[in-house]
């Protein structure tokens, strides 16, 4: 095969796409199950050492990560988070990536409010089941 001008050939560059695109997916699906308190299939979404660093603390392993998650995420309170402007950064069988997130939900009202905005700062492995979150910091902005 030919090379880019990057010096990396088309299949690299092929399996690099497909790793980026599996980690957005990877990314979404997590949003998705947050929002729909799925916990159970939450804690597949990660490595067995995983860490989840949120406020100043960290979680270790996914059964303590679901737990914090889900002691933030009750029924009353849960709502919408939208994944954004994501970049990926992909090496090998590990990946980076940063993004924005927004979280919504209905305080009282029938309209949802903006509640918190933030940065995740991810990484992410490449296992035999597909890419799973291995660190995974979450940043707010403002007067969260």
């Amino acid at each position: 095969m030919g090379t880019t001008g990057l010096g990396r050939s088309v299949s690299e560059r092929s399996d690099d796409f497909a790793a980026e695109r599996a980690i957005r997916r990877l990314m979404t699906r997590y949003c998705h199950m947050v929002d729909d308190g799925a916990f159970d299939e939450l804690a597949t979404l990660w490595t067995d050492d995983a860490e989840l660093a949120l406020r100043g603390e960290t979680a270790t392993g996914p059964t303590a990560i679901v737990a914090v998650i889900a002691g933030l995420q009750t029924p009353e309170r849960r709502g919408l988070h939208v994944g954004a402007n994501a970049i990926i950064d992909v090496e090998g069988d590990t990946a980076r990536a940063v993004s924005d997130f927004v979280f919504m939900r209905r305080e009282g009202g029938p309209d949802p409010i903006v509640k918190f905005i933030g940065r995740y700062m991810d990484r992410f492995v490449r296992t035999p089941g597909g890419w799973r979150f291995r660190r995974r910091e979450i940043h707010f902005r403002g007067s969260s």
